[in-house]
C-alpha cells in the first residue's frame, strides 16, 4: 500500500460521505491525493479539504484506476455494483452499506475488537451497521473479561441515520407542529417530530426487523462468537444526531459493577460517563461530534443471573460509519 494513498469516497455529498473527508482531514490521515465520486446529478459540485475545493465527479466503472483506497457510502445497490470493479482495478474498498457484511470471504471490522481480521480482505472490507458498532464498543471488552451469552437491547436511533432528507424531515415538522401547520412526510411513514417509530428498515417474517437481526448476525462475525444471541427493538426518535442503546447482557461468569466499570474504564474508543448523582450518563447531544462512544448507567440487572444492564450512545455518523472506514483505512496502511 503506498504511504500516501490516493483515496476516493463514493457518496461524497451524503451525509456520511461529507463526515468521511471531515475525519481524513481532522485524523491527518497521509492522503496524496483525494478523488471525490457521487451520481451524475451531484457530479460538478465543490467540497473543501485541506482548504482546497475538490470538484465532485460522476461514479463509472472507469473511476477507479490509480485509486488505491475507496471509502463507499452510497448505499448497497451501487456498493453491488462498483466494489467489486473497484477492487478488480487494484483498489481496496471499505463498504459502509450493509451489501456485503455478511459474505464469508469479506471481513466485517470494528478496529477496536477484530483489525487482525482486515488482513483477511480480499479487496473488499465491511463496516458494520451503526447501532451495532456503537452497542459492541461496550459490549465487546464486557464479552472478553466475562463472556456474554446473549442480550435483550433497545435502540434510540437518531434521524440522521437514514441520511440527510431525514434531518430536514424532523426539522420541518417540528415547526409545522409549533406555528400549527399540517404534518408533511416524505421521508418515515408516520410523524417523526414529537413522537417515536419502532420501525427501523424492513419488517421480516419473524416480525422483527433487518436492523434488530443485524445486532446478532453482525455481533456474531465481528466477536468470533457464533452462539451470541440478540433479541433487540429498534426504535427511530426525533434526535438528529447519535444513537443510543439500553442493553441487558448475560454474561457465562458472575459480572459485579465494580469490575465491569474495571474493564470498560479501560476499553479503547470509550468514554465511562456514570456517576448517577451528578446526573451524569451518556447523553446523544453530548456524544454527537466525539470520536468515542460513551456508556453508563451501568448496574446489576435484578431479573437474571449473571446480568448486567448499561446504557452506551455515540455518534452514527462518525463511529457507527465514517470515522471507523477512515480507522479501517489508517490499518491498512501499518
Amino acid at each position: 500500500m503506498n504511504r500516501n494513498p490516493h483515496v476516493a469516497v463514493v457518496g461524497a455529498t451524503g451525509a456520511v460521505g461529507i463526515e468521511m473527508i471531515r475525519t481524513l482531514e481532522k485524523r491527518n490521515f497521509p492522503v496524496g491525493k483525494l478523488t471525490l465520486l457521487a451520481s451524475a446529478r451531484s457530479a460538478g459540485k465543490k467540497l473543501k479539504f485541506r482548504g482546497e475545493e475538490i470538484t465532485v465527479k460522476e461514479l463509472t466503472k472507469d473511476s477507479f484506476g490509480g485509486i488505491d483506497i475507496a471509502l463507499f457510502s452510497a448505499g448497497g445497490s451501487i456498493s453491488k455494483e462498483f466494489a467489486p470493479i473497484a477492487a478488480k482495478a487494484g483498489c481496496v474498498v471499505v463498504d459502509n452499506s450493509s451489501y456485503f457484511r455478511m459474505d464469508d470471504s469479506v471481513p466485517l471490522v470494528v478496529p477496536e475488537i477484530n483489525a487482525a481480521d482486515i488482513k483477511k480482505h480480499q479487496g473488499i472490507i465491511a463496516n458494520p451497521n451503526c447501532t451495532t458498532a456503537i452497542t459492541l464498543m461496550a459490549l465487546y471488552p464486557l464479552h472478553e473479561a466475562f463472556g456474554v451469552k446473549r442480550i435483550f437491547a433497545s435502540s434510540y436511533q437518531a434521524v440522521s441515520g437514514t441520511g440527510a432528507k431525514a434531518i430536514e424531515e424532523l426539522e420541518r415538522q417540528v415547526s409545522e407542529v409549533v406555528s400549527g401547520k399540517p404534518v408533511t412526510k416524505e421521508v418515515y411513514p408516520h410523524q417523526i417530530a414529537f413522537n417515536v417509530l419502532p420501525h427501523v428498515d424492513s419488517f421480516l417474517p419473524s416480525g422483527y426487523t433487518k436492523e434488530e437481526m443485524k445486532m446478532e448476525n453482525e455481533g456474531r462475525k465481528i466477536m468470533h462468537h457464533p452462539s451470541f444471541r440478540a433479541s433487540v427493538t429498534c426504535v427511530r426518535v426525533p434526535v438528529y444526531r447519535a444513537h443510543s442503546i439500553a442493553v441487558t447482557a448475560e454474561f457465562e461468569k458472575p459480572v459485579s459493577v465494580e469490575a465491569a466499570r474495571a474493564v470498560l474504564q479501560k476499553a479503547p474508543g470509550l468514554d465511562l460517563v456514570d456517576n448517577p448523582e451528578k446526573k451524569e450518563y451518556p447523553l446523544p447531544l453530548y456524544a454527537a461530534e466525539k470520536y468515542n462512544c460513551q456508556v453508563g448507567r451501568i448496574r446489576t440487572d435484578c431479573a437474571m443471573d449473571n446480568g448486567l444492564c448499561f446504557w452506551v450512545a455515540g455518534d452514527q455518523l462518525l463511529k457507527g460509519a465514517a470515522l471507523n472506514a477512515v480507522q479501517i483505512a489508517e490499518e491498512l496502511l501499518k
